[in-house]
């Protein structure tokens, strides 16, 4: 190889520190701990991995963060049966043969339109054993308002996609929703007149053929505002002069709809179960004696609010209530509330550079010491005892990955259902194969949120999947032209170097084609950087799962694996391949710093086994970089960022809702960053920065942290005959996981 692996940098002492960091880092190994089998340099398939935890540092040696919200790491265990989840239960008219349930969230494949892509997402769903599909609110879907009816081709696509549902035994059922900021100055008549539009919209679907209609009053719609006292700000009967009133809104729309489809029509209610204020430089102020005073905490509804409005849409005739968690301030984490847990030892983070401490706020009723998982059960079961409609909850409800935890809820009563979205983009197969006990064979969720709409940089319009190629590509330009493989027209001899995600999806794909795929790795176990990232950003990523998973899927493809084995052009001259697929990693640069020379330069992949002062400078802003700065921020270090990215740039490769809560903890910690500038010099233990107001700073630098942005690393292929080669990956074009295993999952495809 003409130019070096980034794994290179793992040998000597790096490797050493990495080995003894796996096996005992904190002092306290895991209760059950198996390690993954590695396969052997034969020609044999990986054997079925098993999931691994990693530790994490010793509590002691961190700050103050680490102890507010501890979390555990045995809840997820898989003994029993999941016989509670798939057992029979009937919401309104609707009967269903288990408990989970897609939730209408945000794929915004709608925004392409209404054609096939949007039918063909549902229908996977609904292949994989979804038997009811929320969707989300299409405005292109819903009835003309000027009251003219569908059109003949509206009505025909929506027809036609819930027939296509329906061969697989699912139904449709419809959000109603819409953001509004004005409720305080609507009239009556407007209310009344929105009122009639919900129930035309409702009747519309009914007319498209589906089952039902769920209510959005949640978050910033609606609904939402008329039944919140921080929102609602009416004198009339719409106003908060009694729960009644608040309620009013809602309960008139569930007997117009009613009304207007039958008894038989079902309404759910989505609504926040709890509330807080998460935001307290944004709240009303009251003028008392001439002075504002905040009321950050008095008007958010508490669960005995929720359960005194729910009482009433149940006697309004709502079939089932869906409840979510209410953050005031924050959108994305109102229904992806698990993004309180991304932060590794910052755990209860707000995005507002505030930290929650989950035994006090939200009333003490959240879950929060199990990464985010089910953390609204408890809240949910409070309301199961007060309502006789069926109750749902919505948030990391994700029974594969911690089944006797979301089973033992259900047998507890605590919930009836769980509604979920992300996991069963990731993997539209999820029902079915947890049904048929194939639970190491589900794509995980790695709870990234890049799937969220404004996934970032890289893809700014739409959202897309880390781990499901597919998500958001399929029938659009540059992506796959339809779900399914297309068989090899002829099957040819791949050879894929490089064990890493990337790797791993390209050698899957190529292999359930049909093609003869031998995979090499350098080292001498799969996952690339897989196992090196989980220590650093912790369990919550499920980093480790999305590596067994991946392991799993080349055992199940009859991938060949050759570990310990460096691949040469020698190598390939001898193997004799039809294809070359290169995806062995990214390269970075060798920081030289001038000045004295004294203060020591640690590479990226080693920074948490080397000895450091308390002030250490990161040259990068990558999201390696950020999560290397949260470590050691968490790990009581004063941490600075010198970059010549600018400040739109900086941990780009994150999901904007990952970005937010990690640089607004961060900075509420102290750590600075400096874009647009360079480091001149480190002498004496003081670092000279250039920045770019064109004036220069000093600080303390008693370590540097070399995190700059990766290069290519695609020597290998110069000067080989083979015909059909690919670099994927961060060895051609280094961004992050997501980008990496699409360009696998493109490869394996165009093989």
């Amino acid at each position: 190889m003409s130019e070096i692996s980034r794994r290179d940098f793992l040998k000597g002492s790096g490797a050493a520190a990495l080995t003894a960091a796996l096996v005992g880092l904190t002092g306290c190994t895991p209760k059950e701990s198996t390690p993954t089998p590695t396969p052997d340099a034969a020609n044999t398939p990986v054997a079925t991995p098993t999931p691994t935890q990693t530790p994490q540092a010793p509590v002691q040696d961190m700050l103050y963060t680490a102890y507010v919200n501890p979390q555990r790491e045995d809840y997820r265990s898989n003994t029993k049966e999941l016989k509670t989840l798939f057992s029979p239960l009937k919401i309104g008219a609707i009967q269903l043969n288990h408990r989970m349930v897609k939730s209408a969230a945000g794929s915004a494949t709608h925004l392409k339109g209404l054609g096939e892509e949007l039918v063909q997402y549902y229908v996977n769903m609904a292949k994989g054993g979804v038997e009811l599909l929320c969707v989300e609110s299409i405005p292109a879907l819903e009835v003309p308002a000027d009251g003219s009816g569908y059109s003949a081709e509206t009505l025909a696509f929506g027809q036609h996609m819930v027939a296509e549902c329906a061969k697989y035994g699912a139904c449709l059922v419809y959000q109603i929703s819409g953001f509004s900021k004005g409720e305080n100055e609507m009239t009556v008549e407007d209310i009344h007149a929105k009122q009639e539009r919900y129930t035309a919209v409702a009747k519309g679907m009914q007319e498209l053929g589906f089952k039902g209609v769920e209510i959005n009053c949640a978050g910033f719609n609606m609904g939402a505002h008329f039944v919140s006292r921080f929102h609602n700000a009416r004198t009339d009967e719409y106003g908060c002069g009694s729960i009644e009133d608040r309620a009013r809104f809602v309960t008139e729309c569930i007997e117009k709809i009613k009304t207007a489809c039958g008894k038989d029509f079902n309404v759910q209610i989505l609504f926040d179960a709890i509330e807080e204020n998460d935001n307290l430089a944004n709240n009303p102020t009251v003028m008392t004696l001439d002075v504002a005073v905040t009321v950050p905490h008095t008007q958010v509804n508490t669960i005995e609010d929720g359960i005194a409005l729910a009482k009433l849409f149940e006697k309004a005739g709502a079939d089932s209530l869906h409840l979510r968690i209410g953050p005031l301030g924050h959108h994305v984490a109102q229904f992806a509330s698990d993004l309180y847990f991304i932060l590794n030892g910052i755990e209860g983070v707000t995005g507002f550079g505030t930290q929650y401490d989950f035994k006090r706020h939200w009333q003490g009723q959240i879950i929060g010491d199990t990464h985010g998982a089910g953390m609204l059960l408890n809240v949910a079961a409070r309301y199961k005892k007060e309502v006789s409609i069926p109750c749902g909850a919505v948030t990391y409800m994700d029974p594969a990955h911690a089944p006797d935890f979301f089973e033992q809820a259900l047998e507890d009563g605590k919930v009836d259902f769980y509604l979920m979205t992300r996991p069963l983009t990731v993997d539209p197969e999820y029902v079915n194969k947890l049904r048929e006990g194939r639970i190491d064979e589900i794509a995980p969720c790695t709870r990234c949120l890049h799937c969220h709409i404004g996934g970032g940089p890289a893809n700014a319009k739409d959202g897309y999947c880390r781990v499901n190629a597919m998500t958001q590509r399929v029938m659009r330009e540059g992506g796959p032209a339809t779900y399914e493989l297309p068989p090899a027209e002829k099957v040819k001899k791949a050879m894929v170097i490089g064990g890493g995600p990337a790797g791993m999806e390209a050698a899957r794909i190529a292999a359930l084609r049909g093609h003869d795929v031998t995979l090499y790795e350098k080292r001498g176990a799969l996952g690339g950087l897989l196992d090196f990232a989980h220590m650093v950003k912790g369990p919550h990523e499920n980093l480790m799962d999305l590596k067994n998973y991946l392991i799993r899927q080349l055992e199940l493809a009859k991938v060949t694996v050759k570990t310990g084995t460096e691949v040469t052009a020698d190598l390939i001259k001898s193997e004799a391949p039809d294809a070359v697929i290169l995806a062995v990693g990214g390269l970075r640069d060798t920081l030289n710093v001038a000045g004295d020379g004294k203060t020591p330069v640690i590479e990226m992949e080693e920074f948490m086994f080397k000895e450091m002062g308390d002030n250490v400078l990161i040259c990068g802003s990558n999201a390696q970089a950020f999560d290397a700065a949260l470590w050691l921020t968490v790990h009581k270090k004063h941490v600075t960022m010198v970059t010549a990215n600018t400040a739109e740039e900086l941990d780009m490769q994150q999901s904007q809702h990952a970005r937010r809560m990690m640089t607004t903890a961060l900075y509420s910690l102290g750590f600075h960053s400096w874009p647009k500038a360079t480091l001149k010099k480190v002498k004496d233990g003081k670092a000279t920065i250039l920045t770019e107001t064109g004036v220069e700073t000093v600080i303390d630098c008693d370590a540097i942290v070399n995190a700059a942005d990766m290069l290519p690393n695609k020597g290998l292929l110069e000067g080989i005959s083979v015909s059909e080669t690919y670099a994927i990956g961060d060895c051609d074009a280094p961004f992050n996981i997501a980008l990496a295993i699409r360009g696998g999952n493109d490869a394996g495809r165009a093989v």
